[in-house]
């Protein structure tokens, strides 16, 4: 059984459905409590699920599920079926899509390129610099291609620059309903550079202020012409942005600044904005590079420098660990590259993604819209979640990768060494929260669970320009972050021991 997928549980529902059956029949079977409790005590009764729905208080949707991890069998559940917005929980689906399509062991290789030959240190025709879908490349690494370039005895280009952003579709955003100047929202193409975000700084002297627009990492800080800010008397809207003249064009208020400050900004023009800063550091070893242009084929010629990135595995981790919508977002269309011969943007990519999912993962009704979960259209059940997680395999290739969850106690300060041991994805939308991984009990039985709460109609009463920070939002993450945790303490404890 399940709630229709439109209806709102009030708690009194939430309560009574637990209550009266709507988990799974095995629930029914299942100990409440470990059989070996702590020495010298008696057994410790864990709370029912139903009590802790109800406590947590979050309108809207509440679903869960959580399975044996070695046979599936569910568990205990609420609302296993209806769909919700995962959020960036969708990441543990890219991680696997990516593992399993590219290799644990792929690393993305960004080229330098010279057509029409090379004639002592003269590239006849066009140098040309070529993306391979590299989410880590940072300016470090263009100033490493630069090197390579002066090794290779290059002095002069005859043809014109060019730029490769590489085989994956390039958009604007990742999700056009965020605000222009949220740095998790940039650019995405086959070319990245510092995570697609250029650093703004300001610094107020003598009644003015003084900004600058950069690529900076480690020791480098090239300022770029790619990204302008103006500052504009008024206290609102705090940031504008305007495409203007092939420039990405920021203005901001004079009132928010204070005397000094810095912040990333996303960047629209990913190829150009690499295009420039390499530009730049190429002229610092006197290769002089014109103005770059977006060259839309691969091209055919001598590779003068490469550099490669580190192992998939590596950047699946950072991924997950800093929920970085960018990596997310060119390692699953790169997948879909690899699988299907092309990408036709974010959707298109998800798209394929969902597939995937239903082939090798067992779901049965994925509804990804990207591979980030930036974008709230994207549904998923806990119970096709906790699939997935699931499947065979998988875990072993997932889990290393995921971060611990903290566990908490009744004053929210941390267990330490609590002997139940859960690692997990997060996933955080404006009053959307979900968490999905798994448990080991205290009697090494592992577990699969997915936990999700979305309140869907508030969340639709949100101006765009409300979406960074909206009333009540960070009180709707609390309480939801901490029904996750104690679900899971509720499940190490009830269902600590192998049946059978």
């Amino acid at each position: 059984m399940r709630a229709s997928q439109n209806t709102k549980l009030t708690r009194r529902f939430l309560l009574q459905a637990l209550l009266s059956g709507l988990a799974s029949p095995a629930l029914a079977k299942a100990p409440l409590v470990s059989e070996r409790p702590p020495r010298g005590r008696g057994p410790v009764l864990p709370p029912s699920a139903g009590a802790l729905v109800e406590k947590a208080g979050l309108k809207g949707e509440v679903s869960f599920a959580v399975a044996d991890a070695r046979t599936g069998e569910i568990l205990e559940s609420l609302n296993p079926q209806v769909g919700i917005a995962p959020a960036s929980v969708t990441k543990s689906i890219t991680a696997l899509y990516a593992l399993d399509v590219l290799g644990a062991d792929h690393r993305f290789e960004t080229q330098v390129v010279a057509t029409g030959g090379v004639k002592d240190g003269v590239v006849l025709g066009d140098l040309i610099l070529v993306g391979g879908c590299d989410p880590m490349m940072d300016t470090r690494a263009l100033a490493e291609l630069a090197s390579q370039l002066k090794e290779a005895g290059i002095r002069e280009v005859k043809g014109g620059y060019r730029i490769f952003e590489g085989p994956i579709a390039s958009v604007r955003t990742i999700d056009p309903d965020q605000p222009d100047h949220v740095g998790y929202s940039p650019a995405v193409s086959g070319m990245a550079l510092n995570f697609n975000r250029v650093h703004f700084e300001w610094k107020r002297a003598s009644g003015k202020y003084n900004v600058t627009m950069d690529a900076r990492a480690g020791r480098y800080r090239p300022e770029v012409d790619i990204a302008r800010m103006q500052v504009v008397q008024r206290r609102a809207p705090i940031y504008t942005y305007a495409d203007q003249d092939g420039r990405d064009r920021w203005t901001v208020a004079s009132g928010a600044l204070g005397n000094g400050g810095a912040r990333w900004l996303p960047v629209r023009r990913p190829g150009l904005y690499a295009g420039e800063v390499f530009a730049t550091l190429a002229r610092s070893h006197g290769i002089v590079l014109g103005p770059p242009k977006l060259r839309w084929d691969r091209p055919q010629g001598r590779v003068l420098a490469r550099i490669k990135s580190d192992p998939l595995s590596e950047i699946l981790h950072a991924m997950l660990k800093y929920s970085n919508n960018l990596i997310a977002e060119m390692v699953g269309q790169a997948a879909t590259y690899e699988r299907v011969g092309k990408v036709n943007g974010l959707a298109a990519s998800a798209a394929e993604m969902n597939k995937w999912a239903q082939e090798e993962l067992g779901m049965q009704s994925p509804a990804f819209v990207d591979h980030s979960g930036l974008g709230g259209a994207s549904r998923v059940s806990a119970e096709d979640m906790v699939r997935g997680l699931g499947a065979l395999g998988h875990a072993s290739l997932l889990r290393p990768l995921l971060k611990p969850v903290k566990l908490l106690d009744a004053q929210g300060r941390t267990i330490n060494d609590h002997p139940v041991q859960a690692d997990a994805k997060t996933g955080t939308l404006n009053f959307v929260s979900g968490l999905a991984g798994y448990i080991t009990t205290p009697e090494r039985r592992d577990l699969v669970f997915a936990v999700f709460a979305a309140d869907e109609a508030t969340r639709a009463t949100l101006g765009r320009n409300e979406r960074e920070r909206p009333p009540g939002g960070r009180s709707y993450s609390a309480r939801a972050r901490r029904l996750q945790r104690q679900l899971i303490m509720r499940w190490g404890a009830a269902f600590s021991q192998m049946e059978g």
